[in-house]
């Protein structure tokens, strides 16, 4: 019995930590859709106006939506908020629905540790090739893979916590 407390006390910390971090990426992934948003309204505006084009926007845009997508995905996830059907939760006995939760916290930590994966090796190799994209600016693709390695893993992260609340019925995890 003393070690289920332990475990719910661990888990206490893990979710607070995850909480406290969640909220810290939060302004930096507001900005980046702001700064996002800010440099396709210039390039238009240049564009239409002045007649000058840019060649960068592209890329800089889609950077700072993917870092600020994958980022910002553990804090969804702490809330639940990613896509969910809940229309069999309401006819299921509570065993059976809890059952499929766990289920459903499984199968999205265990989805997201493979995407984690396969991101943090895209990263590897863009770092040690030294990629870059293919435009007349050319920067890193560590840049975008970085934020999609650190994002997955930490909505891996946060899965597997609200997996291991459910399995101890604790639910400390959201």
């Amino acid at each position: 019995m003393a070690d289920h407390g332990a475990r719910q006390r661990c888990l206490g910390v893990l979710d607070r930590a995850m909480l406290w971090l969640n909220r810290a990426i939060l302004l930096p992934c507001m900005l980046a859709l702001l700064f996002a948003a800010g440099i396709l309204t210039y390039s238009v505006f240049s564009r239409y106006y002045f007649k000058v084009p840019t060649d960068w926007q592209d890329e800089a845009s889609v950077f700072l939506l993917v870092g600020a997508t994958f980022l910002s995905g553990s804090y969804v996830q702490s809330y639940r908020g990613h896509v969910g059907i809940d229309a069999v939760a309401g006819i299921l006995p509570s065993g059976l629905n809890r059952a499929r939760k766990i289920g459903a916290d499984l199968a999205t930590a265990l989805f997201c540790a493979f995407f984690s994966w396969k991101s943090w090796t895209l990263l590897a190799e863009a770092i040690a090739e030294g990629q870059t994209t293919t435009s007349s600016w050319g920067p890193p693709l560590w840049i975008p893979y970085s934020t999609m390695a650190v994002g997955m893993s930490l909505v891996g992260l946060q899965a597997a916590l609200q997996f291991a609340a459910r399995v101890l019925s604790g639910e400390t995890a959201r």
